[in-house]
């Protein structure tokens, strides 16, 4: 059947169809039909990709439009829900060629909400969640949009594990092209430390393998250097025996919050390597483990994970029961995967966040006084402050051997408000703005790209640290446009 207002077709092979769709160009033949592959508008995008392209007045467009931060309401032009590799790079064309703003979206936690855009366009992941264990080689490949869940679910069936982050809808490209912080960092290295090589598609619309062997300037940028360079389809990574570990959180009385930090500071130093462990300020969520009359108390708290063998995790865990009393735990051997969804419960999708992040070298005494200080006043359950360890396997990768910065840190810290109230909102950010400051002269300048929140633009520079001038110059290269500007942003 024709289409209505198009010609009938010229027979193959006749003068007719040869001057309709040829004509020489520098002794070459070159098709018009190329030049008609400018895409410029959403039906015509409907025409050449296999996933669903959504714009406003569709039934999926508020689902589609959505971020895991609540907090973020905007309203892209067009959310391409992409099926494979293919519709990356049509989708990355058509934003270009119409010079429409590009987001992209794999799990969608970005604080600052750089999974989608006002008036612009939006590749949207989360059907290309495949994973591939190769339990022989102890790598796995995993498409773009899997998140840490999917990844930890189909590598612990063979027993094998990388490091991961610490909620498990949290998608596996963001995390690993910022840094990829979590349980095993210390034993393991980072998620980019373990990262093999990436299927990459670049702001040409061209998909390129990068690799310590193909495009490794590429492949150094993107080891941190968040999604500044292109689009992720595919990840391989390179795993470790980890099926059983021993985890869990113990609660102290928020006054012993100086000695629970000041032992930390000091035991982390030269804990054994499988320890990876973590102190917080945490609202007593209404939990079993929890004495009921203590639902709603903030304490000061541990969270500990031992992924050496699980029967010496009790002998592991003695020193953090010998600081002080523990008020209420949950520890014990448990499966990997079960670790990262946790704390899923106190970050649910839509919850409303505000976020800020040092690293940090030294924990001073003036530092914990600003954390005693300034932790205890979370607002809520969801509310927290985190100090990651970034030692052990993070510093025998040398500072220049990856674009992540500050390699010289002990830790990752960050402070971060949650509510699902709008109302909430102002005192929530106070709370995080005014802890941060008391804490940023104990600090450095710089921290984790990934913890970095949509007001923090002016610290891209110092996140990168000696870095930097290398991802400009990379950025040039790659997208001179800035065609992926949609992050925090290294600017060509």
């Amino acid at each position: 059947m024709l289409s209505p207002g198009r010609a009938p077709p010229v027979p193959a092979g006749s003068q007719a169809d040869i001057s309709k769709n040829y004509r020489p160009i520098s002794g070459q033949l070159q098709t018009i039909q190329e030049e008609e592959m400018s895409v410029k508008t959403p039906n015509e995008l409907r025409d050449l990709v296999r996933g669903e392209v959504i714009v406003e007045g569709d039934a999926e467009y508020e689902s589609a439009r959505s971020v895991h931060n609540g907090m973020i309401d905007k309203r892209p032009a067009v959310v391409v829900r992409v099926m494979n590799a293919g519709d990356v790079m049509t989708t990355v064309n058509y934003a270009r060629d119409n010079g429409h703003k590009l987001s992209v979206r794999g799990g969608g936690h970005s604080g600052p909400g750089f999974g989608t855009n006002d008036d612009g366009v939006v590749i949207d992941l989360s059907k290309m969640r495949g994973v591939r264990v190769d339990p022989n080689g102890k790598t796995a490949r995993a498409e773009g949009g899997a998140t840490w869940g999917d990844f930890n679910a189909a590598t612990s069936a063979f027993g094998l594990a990388t490091t991961g982050g610490i909620i498990s809808t949290t998608g596996i490209a963001g995390l690993t092209l910022g840094g990829g912080i979590g349980y095993l960092t210390r034993g393991h290295g980072l998620s980019l430390d373990n990262l093999v090589s990436a299927d990459v598609v670049t702001a040409d619309g061209k998909m390129l393998v990068a690799s310590a062997n193909e495009n490794v300037d590429l492949f150094w940028a993107i080891r941190g250097g968040g999604g500044n360079f292109g689009v992720c389809t595919s990840l391989e990574y390179k795993l470790q025996p980890v099926k059983t570990v021993y985890w869990g959180p113990m609660f102290y009385e928020v006054s012993e919050a100086a000695n629970i930090l000041r032992f930390y500071r000091d035991y982390i130093k030269d804990a054994p390597e499988e320890m990876g462990a973590f102190p917080a300020f945490q609202i007593a969520p209404p939990l079993p483990f929890i004495p009921e009359n203590r639902h709603g108390d903030m304490f000061a708290a541990i969270v500990a994970c031992w992924s050496g063998d699980p029967a010496d995790g009790a002998r592991q865990f003695k020193a953090f029961h010998d600081v002080a009393e523990v008020k209420a735990e949950m520890v014990g051997p448990v499966p990997y995967p079960v670790i990262n969804g946790a704390f899923d419960g106190l970050f649910p999708p839509g919850i409303r966040q505000y976020w800020k992040g040092n690293f940090v070298k030294e924990l001073t005494d003036d530092a914990i006084a600003a954390h005693v200080q300034h932790g205890p006043n979370a607002p809520n359950a969801s509310s927290t402050m985190h100090l990651y360890p970034i030692n052990g396997a993070c510093h025998r990768v040398a500072s220049d051997a990856t674009a992540f910065g500050h390699r010289d840190a002990n830790f990752s810290m960050v402070i971060l408000a949650a509510s699902s109230d709008p109302a909430d909102d102002a005192a929530n950010t106070k709370w995080v703005r005014e802890y941060s400051a008391a804490v940023a002269p104990h600090s450095e300048v710089g921290g984790y790209v990934n913890f970095m929140d949509d007001d923090d633009g002016t610290r891209v520079r110092a996140n990168y640290g000696s870095n930097f001038d290398r991802l400009v110059k990379i950025k040039r290269q790659f997208d001179p446009d800035n065609v992926f500007r949609v992050n925090q942003n290294i600017a060509p």
